[in-house]
C-alpha cells in the first residue's frame, strides 16, 4: 500500500525505514508484551526515545470499552509530560491493531500521531535492495531486512542474475528482476541458516534452476536428517559463470561445517557468517562450539589472505549504524583487519581465540533449532508459523556484537 492509499493516521514500515536513514527521531510507543519488547524493537541512526507500555495496562485503567477514549484517558494520567508537542510520534503493536486506536486518541488530542500498518510483523517483514556495485558488465545488490539485522545479495551480469542467502519472501527477488529485465539463472545459500528462513530451495524449484549448498550443512546438526529436496552440492573452488563474472566458492567451516563463502572476481567476498563488519559469528548453534571453534580459527585465516582491497559484504548486521550514508552494509578487509575485535583476536593464537569465543557465546535462541529443520525441509510452517519463529532480531554474532 504506498501513501495515495494508505490510511490516514498510519505509517507504513518503508516510510518509517526511510525516516529512520534520514537521521529522524520519530518518538515511539511500544504497546507489545515485555517479552516481545525485550527481544526487539525499532532502533534507528540515532537513539530514539520510546515509552513501553503494553496495550493491557491501558485497558486496566479503562472506564470505558472504548479504546480510543481510554488511551486519550491513560495519556493524560501517565504521559502528558513525556509526549513532545512537535515532532512525529509513531505507535506500535505486533499487528497494527490496536495502535490503531491508541494513535487515533493521541491525534484528538493534539498529538502528531501515526500507527504503523501491520505492526511489528510488517516492520520484522520489510525489506530493500540497495545498490553496492552498478559498473559496466556488473551489478550487486543489497537486500536489507532492516528489523533483523539480515542481509542477502543479488549479482548481476549480462542479464544473468544469481542469488545469495536468499531472504524468506522469494516473489521479493522475483518482482525485482522482473522490473530489471533480469533472468536467475542459480540461487546460493552460504550455508543452512538457523536465524532466518530461506528461500533458496523454493526460488530454485519455482524458476526451474540449479539450488546450491554444501553436502556437510544438508544434514540436521542435531536431528542428524537429511534435507528433503533437491540441491547440487558445493565444494571449495567450484565456479559459478553469471555473465562476464565469476564466483568462486571457499569453504570456510566453523560456523556452520558447511558454510562457504563466495568470492566474486576476486575484489567483492559474500561472507556468510563468517565475518560480520563489527563482530564475528559465533560457533555454537550446531550444538558443537568447542569442536567447531579451531575449525572457525583457521578457516578465518585463510579468508585474513585475501588482499586487504577485498571488499567484504556480510550476511548480517548488528546496529543500523553499520550501515554507511549509502545505506550500504559493508567494509574493506584491510579496515576490518584494524577495527574488528573478533578478527583481531586470531592474532594471539588458537587457543586464545578458542577461549574468546567460548567467553563471549550469547544464549542460544532454542527456535534456531526449528529454523534449521525449515531450511532442510524437515519442517513446514504456516506463515504466521514461519513469522512466529522469525520474531526478533539476529543473534548470529558474539554477544558483545549483537543487538
Amino acid at each position: 500500500m504506498d501513501a495515495r492509499t494508505r490510511t490516514p493516521g498510519e505509517i507504513d514500515a518503508g516510510e518509517l525505514k526511510r525516516m529512520l536513514d534520514r537521521g529522524e527521531t520519530p518518538f515511539v510507543i511500544d504497546l507489545r508484551n515485555d517479552e516481545e519488547f525485550r527481544r526487539w524493537r525499532i532502533e534507528g541512526r540515532q537513539p530514539l526515545q520510546v515509552i513501553h507500555v503494553p496495550y493491557y495496562e491501558i485497558l486496566a485503567e479503562a472506564e470505558e470499552d472504548d479504546l480510543t477514549a481510554s488511551a486519550k484517558a491513560y495519556a493524560r494520567r501517565h504521559w502528558v509530560d513525556d509526549l513532545p508537542r512537535e515532532g512525529r510520534i509513531v505507535v506500535v503493536c505486533a499487528h497494527g491493531g490496536t495502535s490503531g486506536y491508541v494513535a487515533q486518541g493521541l491525534r484528538e488530542l493534539g498529538y502528531d500521531a501515526v500507527s504503523l500498518r501491520g505492526g511489528m510483523v510488517a516492520w520484522g517483514d520489510h525489506c530493500e535492495f540497495v545498490p553496492v556495485v552498478e559498473e559496466e558488465g556488473l551489478a550487486v545488490y543489497q537486500v536489507n531486512r532492516p528489523a533483523r539485522g539480515c542481509l542477502s545479495y543479488l549479482v548481476a551480469s549480462e542479464g544473468e542474475a544469481v542469488i545469495i542467502d536468499p531472504l524468506r519472501h522469494a516473489e521479493r527477488y522475483l518482482e525485482f528482476v522482473r522490473r530489471h529485465g533480469m533472468t536467475i539463472t542459480r540461487v546460493l545459500d552460504t550455508h543452512a541458516h538457523a536465524d532466518h528462513i530461506s528461500s533458496g530451495a523454493e526460488l530454485a524449484e519455482r524458476l526451474g534452476v540449479p539450488y546450491h549448498l554444501h553436502p556437510y550443512d544438508a544434514i540436521h546438526p542435531m536431528d542428524v536428517l537429511p534435507a528433503t529436496f533437491r540441491y547440487q552440492p558445493v565444494y571449495d573452488g567450484k565456479e559459478f559463470r553469471v555473465g562476464r563474472a565469476t564466483l568462486r566458492a571457499i569453504h570456510v567451516p566453523g560456523h556452520t561445517l558447511g558454510q562457504v563463502v563466495y568470492l566474486l572476481d576476486g575484489r567483492y567476498l559474500f561472507s556468510g557468517d563468517t565475518i560480520f563488519v563489527e563482530s564475528i559469528a559465533r560457533p555454537d548453534l550446531g550444538g558443537r562450539a568447542e569442536t567447531w571453534t579451531p575449525l572457525y580459527y583457521r578457516s578465518l585465516l585463510r579468508l585474513m589472505e585475501l588482499p586487504d582491497s577485498t571488499l567484504v559484504l556480510p550476511g548480517h548486521f548488528s546496529r543500523p549504524q553499520e550501515a554507511d550514508a549509502r545505506g550500504r552494509v559493508a567494509a574493506r578487509l584491510g579496515d576490518l583487519k584494524r577495527s574488528n575485535e573478533g578478527l583481531q583476536a586470531l592474532v594471539a593464537g588458537e587457543r586464545a581465540f578458542v577461549d574468546f569465543i567460548m567467553a563471549r557465546l550469547p544464549e542460544f535462541p532454542q527456535q534456531y533449532v526449528d529454523i534449521k529443520r525449515v531450511n532442510l525441509g524437515l519442517l513446514r510452517p504456516s506463515e504466521d508459523e514461519a513469522s512466529e519463529l522469525e520474531l526478533g532480531r539476529n543473534v548470529c554474532a558474539l554477544a558483545e556484537q549483537a543487538a
